[in-house]
């Protein structure tokens, strides 16, 4: 839904518009949003993974679950935006990804359901700058797609970026990884974790110059 290298504006006129409204307008701002490269995160926790079955919860443009199909994982993604589905299948068909090991969906996170059940779900900076987004409802469902054995991944904002306007992020709960945790309510004896903690990360700022960010990571294996 939102992702690492996202700008985020508040000079639109989005206290009216719904959620997919929202998105719809945001991704139809440029023919891409995100840089297409999956997640460092999730590259280096999948690189120690068996390939299976993956959800990618908020997937945006595809930049990640097309990673994750083309290391070999059978993958769904889900995201609000229809234009951003859309633009995820273009890149799965043109790194020729085999349509049975990718599947995308367009569908509200806060109810989207499935009997399927996963190895690893990932949810990358799911953040609502503009309009509400029931975050801890969502991360919560978010485990009970995880199969015995399997592992989610949640990796996060902990501040805003360092060269955005402060007012963008004011009175946004930004999470820890402290309250990250609290909000899965884990049952302690079918959960193990595995990762909770910030990381920096390197970047590169709009203008150019080098940028440090800050991230929460938080990793859980449910119990076989």
């Amino acid at each position: 839904m939102t992702n690492a290298h996202g700008h985020h504006h508040t000079s639109d006129p989005v206290a009216s518009m719904s959620p997919v409204e929202f998105w719809e307008s945001r991704y139809g701002e440029a023919d891409r949003i995100w840089t297409g490269s999956v997640n460092r995160v999730l590259a280096d926790v999948a690189a120690g993974l068996t390939p299976g079955r993956a959800l990618d919860l908020g997937c945006g443009e595809g930049g990640d679950a097309v990673w994750l199909a083309q290391q070999g994982w059978t993958v769904t993604g889900v995201d609000l935006s229809a234009t951003a589905i859309e633009r995820g299948r273009q890149a799965a068909v043109e790194v020729g990804i085999d349509p049975a090991r990718l599947t995308l969906v367009a569908a509200d996170l806060a109810t989207w359901d499935t009997t399927e059940r996963f190895d690893l779900v990932t949810c990358s900076f799911l953040h609502a700058w503009s309009v509400p987004l029931p975050r801890a409802e969502i991360l919560t469902r978010a485990t009970g797609f995880v199969a015995p054995g399997g592992h989610l991944l949640i990796t996060s904002h902990a501040s805003g970026p360092s060269w955005s306007d402060a007012e963008v992020h004011t009175g946004h709960d930004f999470p820890t990884p402290e309250s990250e945790l609290a909000d899965l309510a884990l049952d302690p004896d079918r959960w193990q974790v595995i990762t909770s903690e910030l990381r920096d990360r390197r970047t590169t700022a709009p203008d150019g110059t080098a940028a440090t960010l800050s991230d929460v990571v938080t990793l859980v294996r449910r119990v076989p």
